[in-house]
């Protein structure tokens, strides 16, 4: 098997790659039926360099690969007829702005297989760079209530060298008695904890949350009992999963005593929203920084417009008209942090947890025996033709 390590052609600016030096000297070691070379790239934040000195070839071409291994959606002109991607494609809910790209795959008969379906016999998912979004993302969180609240300015994620720096930076806040609201359980909200808890920030209960007043900066974090309830009936989680419609939010109260939130968690689109245009007009709407790290647009939460970039990741909502305004130009507007490729901020350390995860959980059935099915459910496309899995997207992918 000839593989080829992608650089990021679609998001150009995105430095991270899905096999690093050392998970490719550990491919080439324990897997030596396989045949690695690595696209040249200027910007990945392994060096060409580093992986020449392993002895993996640098090329520019890969047409001569049988599978193509980047992170992102590749360019629309960089695609090959008739190859085998692994990548996040963002095809499978039906996104509308990829619906082109994934008929040309069509077109072109490619494989298709997606990281966010390799999952075990449970459905749970192997690899993901959840953990790292949330990272970044309550670092943007920081940032921006840093220069909202204590008038100092800390350097941007992609600025910083490592996880270890995101920390190191953050000690120059000094938070006055900020309430912080999280929304999530999973991974992303694991990695927001990371940070959260490294600032030195208190937990506190979500009922203590709406009813204390505290002298220090305090969080909480809730999972959906906390910001939904059944119309009719008792909260079952199961049931709340299995029928959405059915539950109504119970958010608005922590509209009210939240300064900053941090949105970490899964929606699904017939889930209730958190709250409504209309809530940001209320005298005692609170929030002033909001950190859309699941950035469901349109979604749950009404002030993330748009997505934003790592270059420019803040935006200013004013609340009566919704409309945008520039970041920190009004203390009366709400500031949104929305930037849908958080864990590219930090290339290094993001890059390497999710190659060696792949090394553990996905390449022991893609280079062998696919006993466990692991590859079978992530293919989406197979020389062209939806899998049975992903027939339902074929009015999506016709029309």
């Amino acid at each position: 098997m000839k593989i080829g390590i992608l650089r990021e052609t679609r998001r150009w600016k995105d430095r991270r790659v899905a096999i690093t030096p050392e998970t490719a000297e550990l491919i080439l070691k324990n897997y030596p039926d396989v045949e690695l070379v690595v696209q040249s790239s200027e910007l990945r934040v392994h060096k060409d360099e580093e992986y020449a000195a392993i002895g993996i070839p640098v090329v520019e071409d890969v047409s001569h690969c049988d599978l193509l291994i980047g992170v992102k959606e590749v360019a629309n002109e960089a695609l090959i007829d008739g190859k085998t991607y692994i990548m996040f494609s963002h095809v499978a809910k039906e996104q509308v702005h990829n619906q082109e790209f994934f008929k040309l795959m069509a077109q072109k008969n490619i494989t298709l297989i997606d990281y966010e379906y390799f999952v075990d016999k449970h459905r749970s998912r192997l690899v993901a760079f959840g953990f790292w979004a949330g990272v970044v993302g309550a670092y943007y969180a920081f940032m921006a209530a840093g220069k909202r609240f204590c008038h100092l300015s800390i350097p941007g994620p992609e600025q910083c060298r490592d996880l270890s720096d995101l920390h190191h930076q953050l000690k120059a806040l000094e938070l006055p008695a900020l309430k912080i609201l999280i929304t999530g359980g999973g991974r992303v909200a694991s990695g927001v904890l990371e940070i959260v808890k490294g600032m030195g920030v208190h937990e506190v209960l979500p009922n203590d949350f709406l009813t204390r007043e505290y002298e220090h900066a305090v969080y909480t974090r809730l999972d959906p009992e906390d910001y939904v309830k059944r119309k009719q009936g008792k909260f079952d989680l199961k049931h709340f999963y299995e029928n959405p419609t059915e539950y109504e939010t119970s958010f608005t109260p922590y509209t009210k005593e939240a300064d900053v939130y941090i949105a970490a968690h899964f929606w699904n689109q017939q889930s209730p929203v958190f709250f409504m245009a209309d809530d940001l007009k209320s005298p005692d709407f609170s929030i002033s920084v909001i950190s859309d790290v699941s950035c469901d647009v349109p979604g749950p939460i009404p002030t993330t417009l748009r997505t934003s970039t790592i270059e420019e990741p803040f935006y200013d909502v004013e609340p009566d008209g919704l409309e945008e305004e520039e970041a920190f130009s009004s203390s009366n507007y709400v500031t949104v942090c929305a930037v849908d490729n958080l864990p590219a901020a930090l290339p290094a350390d993001a890059s390497r947890t999710f190659a060696r995860k792949m090394y553990h959980e996905v390449f022991p059935s893609l280079f062998g025996d696919d006993q466990h099915k692991i590859i079978e459910r992530a293919t989406i496309l197979n020389d062209g033709e939806l899998t049975p899995a992903f027939s339902y997207l074929n009015r999506f992918l016709k029309e």
